[in-house]
């Protein structure tokens, strides 16, 4: 078994910091954010979301960076050993492996399924960067709705930019956590703030191009002024999915970089500080930028522009704007930037599962995955290159499981392990506390919270999230055989279908992954049923 001295390891702590906050931030702080933001109410939406945040967020980030400091312990950099290691303490290692073989399972759909589709939005990112400078969409005589249909219609420019995307990340990773990882996100985060800084500056003084009712500051209005009447229960489920989102949270990745810390480095304090960066980045950069732009040449009706705010709705402002091929650049060079430090912790997962439990070297590792994420992407790409239609059905349908429900369900898998499995093998007391607390900066942070919120209010806002979630997707009709978005055009049926045959079968060999490896590496203690090494 490796031990922590063996593996890799963060080379500064503002490396690492960079690194987890650039995990974080990513298309859903200005993209996904924004549009969530608009079509909630506004500061409505703020209400609930850091509700979210303080209840969810923090408690959860704390948790996967311990997790993920404690199976570093032991040599492990993947979801499944670590909920091994937590679980076995109190019900036994034969049980643990159950719990891990879900966990790994879950981490593994979100990692490869997720990132089958995020990297061909980020993908697209990259594209629109090129176009934007290169004037590609500037044409009026077409409107950029057609456009955006025609882009994701046209092989060469998709296949070009998704597979230029793809290929950064696997010289990136295949470098190494401080050589590879760190190095490019130490470049990338300082300079995706940076532009964050322009675009403001840019956005503030626009004025109100178009009316003097429309302006920035208008748009500003909107976002931090809550009307308290617009606050519903699906706007609470929408800012709570919006926090998992965001956070990176449920996946397996925070977990992963948190594992190549050393035994005592605070996870508090770098839990907290990387909140903090993905909040600021999220709420005063992202929301700052998007909305204040579309308000102040649309009016109140840009605030509902849906997910084709940044790739309909802004292009079309960018051919207003003076300038608008620098702006539109710099905008998507940002998107590309943030969806990229987000997907590399993704692609670094799945190269961490293969270099730790089949021994494979990293190099090699970081070909096989960008050949796995060139297999898993290609539906998402040829979809609407032969149906001719824009729905995108393959992707809505693993985006609707895996990126808006089952890593909720992988929270919760943590939570419940961590707060209530984790337990002192001698005294069976919890134990989550004493090993999160261990380097910490802040020792006097109050155990009530850990005994109030991480053990209760927590689990309990999940569960109440996923019931929510599963009474809307019966609602919506997500639940049926043939879903209620394809019901009126039969040739996405396939497609949807196809979606659900790869994530069921991604998830059984995610659990089978996960649980032979425990199996092997743990043989003695799981034919024994007995705890026989700690540290």
């Amino acid at each position: 078994m490796a031990d922590l001295e063996q593996r890799q390891s963060w080379g500064t702590r503002l490396g690492l910091i960079l690194a987890m906050a650039g995990n974080a931030v990513g298309l859903g702080n200005f993209w996904r954010f924004p549009y969530q933001l608009g079509k909630w109410g506004g500061g409505a939406f703020l209400i609930p979301y850091f509700a979210a945040l303080f209840l969810l967020g923090i408690p959860l980030m704390w948790i996967e960076w311990t997790m993920g400091r404690h199976g570093g312990k032991y040599g492990h950099g993947t979801e499944g050993p670590m909920v091994y290691l937590m679980a076995r303490t109190s019900v036994g290692p034969r049980a643990a492996a159950i719990w891990a073989g879900i966990a790994g399972m879950l981490a593994l759909g979100v990692t490869i399924l997720l990132n089958s589709y995020y990297l061909h939005i980020v993908g697209w990112t990259l594209g629109y960067a090129y176009l934007s400078a290169t004037g590609g969409y500037m044409d009026k005589t077409v409107s950029t709705g057609a456009y955006f249909v025609n882009y994701i219609q046209s092989p060469g420019l998709v296949m070009t930019f998704w597979v230029i995307t793809l290929a950064l990340l696997g010289i990136a990773v295949a470098r190494g956590v401080s050589g590879g990882i760190e190095k490019w996100v130490s470049v990338m985060m300082p300079t995706l703030y940076v532009i964050c800084i322009i675009l403001i500056i840019r956005v503030l003084t626009l004025g109100a191009p178009v009316k003097p009712e429309w302006s920035t500051i208008k748009g500003l209005d909107y976002i931090w002024h809550p009307d308290w009447s617009k606050i519903t229960f699906q706007s609470a489920l929408a800012a709570a999915g919006q926090i998992f989102f965001t956070l990176s949270l449920g996946m397996g990745i925070i977990n992963n970089y948190a594992s190549y810390l050393k035994p005592d480095d605070d996870v508090v304090l770098s839990g907290f500080a990387t909140v903090s960066l993905n909040e600021f980045a999220e709420v005063v950069l992202g929301g700052t930028i998007a909305l204040p732009i579309a308000y102040a040449y649309m009016g109140p009706d840009g605030m509902g522009a849906g997910v084709g705010l940044s790739f309909i709705s802004l292009p079309n402002i960018f051919r207003d704007m003076p300038g608008g091929q620098i702006w539109g650049a710099l905008w998507f060079l940002l998107l590309f930037f943030a969806g990229y430090t987000s997907a590399i912790a993704m692609y670094n997962y799945l190269v961490a599962l293969l270099e730790e439990d089949l021994k494979i070297k990293r190099t090699v590792a970081s070909i096989l995955v960008f050949l796995a994420y060139i297999a898993a992407g290609l539906p998402v790409a040829l979809e609407p290159i032969l149906t001719k239609t824009a729905d995108l059905a393959y992707l809505t349908e693993l985006d609707n499981w895996i990126g808006s429900y089952f890593l909720v369900v992988l929270g919760l898998v943590e939570v419940v392990v961590a707060a209530w499995l984790f337990v002192d093998s001698k005294t069976k007391k919890p134990a989550l506390w004493d090993e999160m607390m261990r380097g910490s900066f802040w020792p006097t942070l109050g155990k009530w919270w850990f005994h109030v919120v991480m053990r209760w209010i927590t689990p309990i806002y999940i569960v109440v999230l996923l019931v929510g979630t599963t009474i809307n997707y019966y609602k919506d009709g997500y639940l049926k055989l043939v879903p209620s978005f394809v019901e009126k055009t039969p040739a996405l049926i396939p497609w949807v279908n196809g979606a659900r045959i790869v994530l069921l079968a991604v998830f059984i060999l995610g659990f089978v992954e996960a649980y032979m490896t425990i199996k092997n590496k743990y043989a003695d203690e799981i034919k024994q049923n007995k705890v026989l090494l700690e540290k």
